[in-house]
């Protein structure tokens, strides 16, 4: 088939890279532009090296972007990974029009953090959604879904790396082959079942101590390793990263006040939260790198007693 890829980064490269492994023509690659002093992105330097048209246009809405998707005369458009507006005029030139990837099983978790949020509400499963962009917010028809379990050990890395991108970029083929062929079954969102969660960022990562083990728990697994949980200490940021729970069989044996350093390892440190504890495995200061517990502790960085976020 001829496609057109609409995307950037990791994500969109190992897009490409499936499409052109099968033989099938890529016309075209639409990139964001990058911003000043930003890495260069891996998808279009990938696909510049191939000898691909790429495009870059700072809007989809304009007139050139329209044009440029006209010219590629595509069966169908693959946005993988794309945070730029793409309207309606764009999508849907090519002859069976676009499909898009979306790391959450829609209509849950709409938005731009899909995959953080399930881990932070305790879900305990998740997967992607290959749908048809609209005007609306990961509002389009549903092509395709696959599921993943998200056990109590996972983290945002691990069901993203591990799981949901290379599931993605195999459903991103297999979906285009559905619509292409004719043979696809698209399905209505059932809007009563919609949810949407906005960006987590640095705000939302803020960890607070006096909440439940199980809610500090899932706020770092979620948060790890982007955009980071964190905490203050003698008002300097510390970012929390690899943890384990720690629970006890009765309230009164929880040791300590609530954000207290009350056990300190050769390996981790603990810090007293309701009803248990978080065993810190990896972490970093602000103005330093990412090291062990145990590393921070010998450093004199982490002393018991230390009450965090105060």
């Amino acid at each position: 088939m001829k496609i057109t890829i609409i995307g950037q980064q990791d994500f969109g490269k190992a897009v490409l890279e499936a499409f052109l492994a099968r033989g099938d023509e890529v016309a075209a690659v639409f990139c964001a532009p990058e911003k000043e002093g930003a890495r260069p992105d891996v998808l279009r330097v990938a696909a510049q090296e191939k000898g691909l048209v790429v495009h870059q246009f700072k809007s989809l809405r304009a007139p050139e972007a329209v044009e440029a998707m006209r010219a590629a005369d595509a069966d169908i458009g693959i946005m993988a990974f794309v945070l730029q507006f793409a309207p309606q005029e764009f999508v849907n030139i090519p002859r069976c029009g676009t499909i898009q990837y979306h790391p959450s099983l829609l209509p849950k978790y709409r938005g731009p953090s899909s995959i953080n949020w399930p881990i932070i509400k305790g879900e305990i499963e998740t997967g992607l959604t290959i749908f048809r962009p609209t005007d609306g917010l990961d509002e389009g028809a549903v092509i395709l879904q696959k599921t993943t379990p998200v056990s109590p050990d996972d983290t945002l890395g691990s069901v993203y790396f591990d799981r949901l991108f290379p599931m993605g970029v195999q459903a991103m083929v297999e979906a285009a082959d559905l619509v292409v062929s004719g043979k696809c079954q698209e399905v209505v969102q059932d809007e009563s079942l919609a949810s949407y969660e906005g960006w987590c960022r640095s705000a939302e990562a803020k960890i607070d101590w006096a909440k439940p083990v199980d809610h500090v728990y899932n706020l770092i697994r979620g948060c790890n390793p982007a955009p980071g949980a964190w905490t203050t200490l003698n008002g300097k940021k510390l970012q929390i990263f690899d943890v384990r729970k720690v629970l006890f069989r009765r309230f009164a044996d929880v040791p300590g006040k609530i954000g207290e350093v009350t056990g300190v390892t050769p390996l981790s440190f603990k810090i007293t939260v309701q009803g248990g504890a978080i065993e810190v495995l990896k972490a970093k200061f602000e103005d330093g790198k990412k090291l062990s517990g145990g590393e921070l502790v010998q450093a004199g960085s982490i002393v018991a007693g230390s009450i965090l976020g105060g």
